[in-house]
């Protein structure tokens, strides 16, 4: 699958209050705009997108980023060990 197509699509990529809350503690973040934070991970040239049943996933160092594909929707992230 075309990451070109999530790419293109960053400007609809949100999460959900629960998913803010379940990334921030996930990645240990301390930061308010999770969204943010994961766009600009996505956007990174060194981040590996692709796509597997209806989710995309994109890694980055250790940090593994779940997205619907259908509504752009941040599901998890997630530190790969």
């Amino acid at each position: 699958m075309n990451k070109e197509i999530l790419l293109s699509n960053i400007d609809k990529v949100h999460t959900t209050e629960m998913g803010i809350d379940r990334i921030k503690r996930n990645l240990k973040l301390d930061t308010n705009d999770v969204v943010e934070y994961c766009k600009n991970k996505i956007l990174d040239k060194d981040c590996a997108i692709y796509k597997k049943g209806k989710n995309w996933y994109c890694e980055i160092g250790n940090i593994k980023i779940t997205i619907n594909s259908y509504s752009y929707t941040i599901i998890t992230a997630h530190i790969i060990h």
